[in-house]
């Protein structure tokens, strides 16, 4: 496994414990269909929520958050609206793109942003 898959399985874990503690229920992890992946699905209320996790180790790359582009919320869109297909048990629910940036320390320990609707 490349470090880059091992940070990103270990930003994801991170995402996806916070998201439940928060009372998020998450649905699917790594959906993918022909034209991407998810990350994370979850439920919150009545929303469908889909969740783009950014991890890094320290800012010199900048901040996770600055790799979400309007072109990646483009796509997250268009993923959205694929799994709503594939999921017709979703039907009548709304759906919000949520992006989660996490920041892993040397120490073990990390920062974790979580911006809610950030894309319609």
């Amino acid at each position: 496994m490349t470090k880059n898959v091992e940070r990103g399985r270990r930003g994801e874990e991170i995402a996806a414990d916070y998201l439940e503690g928060v009372g998020y229920r998450i649905l699917r992890r790594n959906w993918r269909c022909r034209q991407g992946e998810i990350d994370i699905v979850a439920a919150e209320g009545d929303a469908v929520v889909v969740v783009e996790v950014k991890t890094r180790y320290g800012h010199g790359a900048g901040h996770p958050l600055e790799a979400v582009t309007p072109a990646k919320l483009a796509r997250l869109r268009l993923l959205a609206g694929a799994w709503l297909l594939e999921n017709a048990e979703a039907a009548g629910r709304s759906i919000q793109i949520d992006v989660i940036g996490i920041t892993l320390r040397p120490d073990g320990s990390h920062e974790l942003l979580h911006f809610e609707q950030v894309s319609a």
